[in-house]
């Protein structure tokens, strides 16, 4: 089949959860269909490489995309705006065009798109669509909402009725695209059930994110045998990372070193903003950028991820278990793996609890041994980016027929 692409980001490099996601997906569907890729860029990044993306793509096309909303006078706009603060920030006419003129131009079998709020920029068109949901957008914006304190001002006002007023907004157009879609592909049975729940007889797949077991795997690194390195992993664009090492700065790491002394937390990711920066400390480093996360991975006794916002698989958690590193998680942290408690890592949403685990784990190597050889077997049979792909491959092919 000769498949349209369209995602809010390049596909290449993979830096992101959502750029690893989609360029494993095109490498690997590429063996048997014809991919074209449409994606964004912001105006404040530089122009990528495109060599290796165009190894796996018929055709690539980056489209410049407005730099994210900051002031005031824009976060107002929104306000009045119809579509929530994410829509706008990638409703682009210059985009619903060029899409418009490759449709006209090109035949194609099935349009992908990544994330509901690109959604408005496809032109009407008779070719199915098959709009694949990272996350429910809405529910990271509702949670947000009700976490924000009413004293968080921008400068003189809250932006907690804002917030609401956006995520209201989300859960409308989410669901209107849900609707428009040919059929939508959700990251997990959780989510899909929600999507369901909330429009009844849905044709929801699932598609969950994967990992690349084989390169995880590889040992390249060797730990210090006297450490005791807790890790946590995760992009700080996202509002559930930011939450989370909050979460784990200030409530369950001093629990940790009342129990462990020596122990060190090392926190990486992206992005991480001015406050996370502040975390670090003679037994706190933050890093920005390391040139091989599977140094992280390798050299960290065990990964703990306090997320308590909901919506699709975290990468963390699949490359954790893939580099056969014991994982400590909430409920919702572990949601979509299928992971059992206790079998295939460590699981509560009690700060003292996942305290007590994580030091646990680190003082009995036969529990982490058992625990990481269990996860790792779980993500090469369910998870791996061949075991992904073939199962999308197999809902390109009922979206198609049922047009």
């Amino acid at each position: 089949m000769r498949i349209l692409m369209f995602t809010p980001y390049v596909p290449y490099p993979p830096n992101s959860g959502g750029q690893t996601r989609t360029f494993n997906l095109i490498k690997n569907l590429s063996r048997k269909h014809e991919i074209t890729s449409f994606s964004f860029l912001r105006t404040d990044q530089k122009e990528p490489d495109l060599a290796e993306l165009r190894k796996y793509c018929q055709k690539v096309e980056i489209f410049r995309r407005h730099k994210s909303f900051s002031s005031a006078g824009k976060i107002i706009k929104t306000g009045f705006s119809l579509y929530p603060y994410l829509v706008n920030m990638y409703l682009d006419r210059k985009v619903q065009e060029g899409i418009a003129r490759e449709l006209n131009q090109t035949h194609y079998d099935l349009i992908h798109v990544e994330t509901y709020y690109i959604m408005p920029n496809l032109p009407a068109t008779p070719v199915p669509v098959l709009l694949a949901e990272q996350t429910i957008e809405y529910l990271v914006y509702q949670h947000y909402a009700e976490t924000s304190p009413w004293w968080h001002f921008y400068p003189l006002w809250s932006l907690k009725p804002l917030l609401y007023i956006d995520s209201v907004k989300h859960k409308y157009w989410e669901q209107y695209y849900w609707r428009k879609a040919k059929k939508v592909a959700a990251m997990s049975e959780a989510d899909q059930k929600k999507m369901t729940d909330l429009v009844p007889g849905l044709n929801v797949g699932i598609v969950p994110n994967g990992v690349d077991t084989l390169f995880f795997s590889q040992r390249l690194y060797r730990p210090d045998a006297k450490a005791r390195t807790f890790l946590f992993v995760g992009n700080f664009n996202w509002l559930q990372n930011r939450e989370a090492v909050a979460i784990l700065v200030k409530e369950i790491w001093p629990r940790i070193k009342k129990q462990m002394a020596d122990a060190r937390l090392w926190i990486v990711g992206r992005s991480p903003t001015p406050e996370i920066k502040k975390f670090a400390s003679l037994d706190i480093r933050v890093s920005e950028d390391i040139e091989d996360i599977r140094s992280a991975y390798q050299t960290s006794q065990v990964l703990l991820a306090p997320l308590f916002g909901g919506g699709g698989t975290r990468y963390k958690i699949l490359e954790s278990m893939a580099s056969r590193l014991p994982v400590v998680a909430t409920q919702i942290g572990i949601e979509g793996i299928g992971a059992i408690n206790k079998v295939h890592a460590l699981i509560s949403n009690d700060p003292d609890e996942l305290a007590a685990m994580a030091v646990e784990v680190i003082r009995n190597r036969k529990l982490a041994g058992r625990i990481s050889r269990e996860a790792y077997e779980l993500v090469a049979r369910d998870f791996d980016w061949e075991v992904i792909s073939s199962r999308l491959d197999n809902i390109y092919a009922e979206t198609a027929r049922r047009n």
